[in-house]
């Protein structure tokens, strides 16, 4: 018996997937939870995390990582693309326009080790892979984004190195660089422009960030 864990802060998204779960006889779901901190809080590792974004970008899909395969579901038109997906530790991904099938068909092939990218996106991971994907159309890089992430939601630069396993030197320079790359001048605009992107729908005071 394979076990998953359901990660999304939606609770009518969460109970959808994890119906969509369940409804394998050979898969036992064994978490359904609203956030990365709240599953990696019960110690436990699963074969497979289902995990919807936005809950944190690809900052999240790397923690969850840490516990169970990620298999991704988001919105792909938008930041995070598919391949910053994987590069962070993506095992899978699928949108909200693919076939119940599908996904079942990926936690399948996720749970045994394998690789799964929906039928829908095979073409859209095909034209990121030619372009080489290591940037945003923002011209963000993928860590840059992650950054951007962090400090829109309130966190330090020194705990976004903790969090990004980084010295809070090259935060400070990511930071550096984001700001050139936006034209802003504060952490205010610096948010507005997060949100502006997609990259932060909710922006949240968690502690004063560094300047």
């Amino acid at each position: 018996m394979f076990t998953a864990a359901i990660v999304s802060d939606q609770p009518i998204s969460r109970a959808g997937l994890e119906k969509l779960a369940s409804d394998d006889p050979g898969l036992h779901v064994t978490a359904a939870v609203a956030s990365i901190d709240e599953l990696l809080s019960g110690g436990e590792k699963f074969d497979v995390v289902v995990l919807e974004l936005p809950i944190g970008g690809t900052g999240a899909i790397t923690r969850a990582a840490t516990v169970g395969r990620p298999l991704v579901s988001a919105a792909w038109g938008r930041s995070p693309s598919l391949l910053s997906a994987v590069r962070a530790g993506a095992r899978g991904c699928f949108s909200g326009f693919t076939e119940q099938r599908d996904v079942r068909e990926a936690v399948r092939v996720i749970v045994r080790g394998g690789f799964y990218i929906c039928p829908r996106l095979v073409g859209q991971f095909q034209g990121e892979l030619a372009r080489g994907g290591d940037e945003e159309q923002n011209g963000l890089a993928p860590r840059e984004v992650e950054t951007l992430r962090f400090i829109a939601s309130g966190f330090t630069h020194a705990q976004i190195a903790t969090r990004m396993g980084l010295s809070q030197a090259t935060v400070n320079t990511y930071a550096k660089r984001i700001r050139a790359k936006l034209n802003v001048s504060n952490k205010a605009e610096l948010t507005r422009m997060a949100i502006e992107l997609g990259h932060c729908s909710q922006p949240r005071r968690l502690s004063r960030a560094a300047a």
